[in-house]
């Protein structure tokens, strides 16, 4: 019986994502019989892009055993402050490099609160989502921020004329995330640093400087993803973003990252968020409210986790 356990585990633990992914696409197939038309399928593409280039640098924090819940407000932020820069310059350079450096300042404070303080990362993360919320608030009153119709190429230009630039952009973000996670130093120190700090710290890795530099580069992937947002929105929005860190995490552990670090994959996200995106089209279709599509999100989370630590027992328990 307790064989029987451990297989059906480590089965999950190897197909049990893809399985759920295939059913997911049958039900949705099901649903509505224009679902699998291409076009849908790169309008799910579309509609996940922005979390997804979010959940990449959330699947390095997290598989390294830490977190950050400011990832929304951060997009937020990121989104105003570049359609502010772009507004007042009308250079779409400096409007791009102020999102992406307004993510990675962000992240760096963020590394430097929990390595040089000893800050819990979602204390830390959850102090920086009310400092980026007010700091939006007072940048734009309140008020979106137009005029920004010289970025619109970026969300919505269709390369080949049918996939659109920004769907491009998630998978060139997920791409290079598992070059980094799998073929460099800086992904060993992820994966040794959330499969056991304290031994990566007796074998001399400088595991503060890592944790800042994921931090760093999480965010900076993050402040681009608010960069794709207010592209695709035409506007820099400050009352969009906030719970994209939710959204994101869910990809990330529905995927199969253990909440408990070192084990997961950039891939496996990128799964996660399409189950998510099509849990999300399925609801929609059914007309079902927003407040039931976020318990079907919590519960999500819920029994991953749950999965997970289950799965986790079982191993040392061989």
């Amino acid at each position: 019986m307790k064989e029987n356990k451990k297989n059906a585990a480590l089965f999950y633990r190897k197909y049990g994502i893809v399985l759920i992914l295939v059913l997911l696409f049958v039900v949705s197939a099901l649903v509505n019989h224009n679902f699998l038309k291409p076009r849908n399928l790169i309008n799910i593409l579309t509609q996940i892009s922005v979390v997804t280039i979010i959940a990449c640098g959330e699947e390095m924090l997290i598989v390294s055993g830490l977190i950050d819940l400011s990832a929304g407000l951060i997009c937020t932020g990121s989104a105003c402050f570049a359609a502010g820069v772009l507004v007042e310059t009308g250079s779409v350079g400096a409007a791009i490099l102020t999102g992406l450096g307004f993510g990675a300042a962000c992240g760096w404070i963020n590394g430097f609160l929990v390595t040089k303080f000893k800050l819990q990362a979602f204390i830390a993360t959850l102090a920086m989502t009310n400092v980026v919320k007010g700091a939006v608030q007072l940048y734009t009153n309140g008020q979106a921020i137009s005029g920004v119709e010289k970025i619109e190429w970026l969300g919505h230009y269709r390369v080949g004329g049918f996939v659109p630039l920004p769907v491009i952009i998630m998978l060139l973000c997920v791409a290079a995330i598992a070059i980094l996670m799998k073929h460099t130093s800086l992904g060993l120190l992820i994966y040794a640093i959330g499969g056991n700090e304290k031994a990566a710290i007796a074998s001399g890795i400088n595991t503060n400087r890592t944790k800042r530099i994921i931090f760093t580069l999480s965010s900076l992937l993050t402040g681009l993803a608010g960069v794709v947002l207010m592209a695709r929105l035409v506007a820099g929005m400050p009352s969009v973003g906030e719970g994209y860190e939710f959204d994101a995490i869910t990809a990330v552990v529905v995927g199969g990252t253990s909440f408990l670090g070192g084990i997961g994959s950039v891939t496996g996200a990128l799964i996660g968020s399409i189950i998510v995106g099509l849990i999300n089209n399925i609801l929609n279709l059914l007309h079902v409210s927003t407040q039931y599509q976020l318990i079907v999100k919590g519960l999500l989370i819920a029994g991953a986790v749950i999965i997970d630590t289950m799965t986790k027992e079982d191993k040392k328990s061989m």
